[in-house]
């Protein structure tokens, strides 16, 4: 599995219908995309859930890596982000553990998402960093129980030491956590049921 995103941030008086038309136009072409969990169609809007920029940003889980090297690399869809916006940086991260909520029958409409660093130190090493992962995880398990949680993913990057968290919600985002907060266009999920429940490490 992995988990990736890019960020496309736009001018401060960008028309974010021209995104609102081009997800309605072609979000359904991932719905079915062999390899992918899901896809989350995010955006900000200034003003807007307390955003300061207008920004496309899409969230991906991928259950199968070849599936997303073939997206970014092989012509599977990638290039059409490319070609109207340039090539963006693509963080991606490794799944420590996903997790369906109460509301996973439901659409989503907003999405929460806590970017942490993991702190330096002789003390997070070894087993004192698997003690804040898991405490990472036991703390997801209680918000994605909560009765408007559609599905929710922690995950972390080993290179810059960050941990992402990204829950789907299908009224209001309701982590007083979250760093950032976005509304959800759309949602491809051609095989989040084999994503795999829980802690995968």
């Amino acid at each position: 599995m992995y988990a990736k995103q890019y960020e496309i941030t736009l001018p401060a008086d960008y028309d974010m219908g021209i995104i609102r038309r081009r997800v309605a136009d072609f979000g359904a072409l991932l719905d079915d995309r062999a390899g992918l969990g899901w896809k989350a169609y995010l955006i900000r809007e200034r003003g807007v859930l307390g955003s300061t920029v207008n920004q496309y940003a899409p969230f991906y889980l991928w259950r199968d890596t070849g599936a997303m090297g073939r997206f970014l690399l092989g012509g599977g869809g990638f290039q059409g982000i490319v070609r109207d916006f340039g090539r963006p940086a693509v963080h991606h991260w490794t799944p420590v553990a996903t997790l369906t909520g109460p509301a996973r029958a439901a659409e989503p409409r907003h999405a929460s998402r806590r970017l942490t660093a993991v702190p330096e130190g002789r003390d997070l090493s070894g087993e004192d960093l698997a003690a804040l992962v898991e405490g990472e995880i036991a703390g997801l398990r209680e918000l994605a129980a909560r009765p408007g949680v559609h599905s929710a993913a922690l995950a972390v990057d080993p290179r810059h030491w960050q941990l992402v968290r990204l829950v789907l919600w299908a009224g209001a985002a309701e982590d007083e956590e979250a760093t950032e907060r976005y509304e959800v266009l759309h949602l491809s999920a051609p095989e989040a049921a084999r994503l795999p429940e829980g802690r995968h490490w």
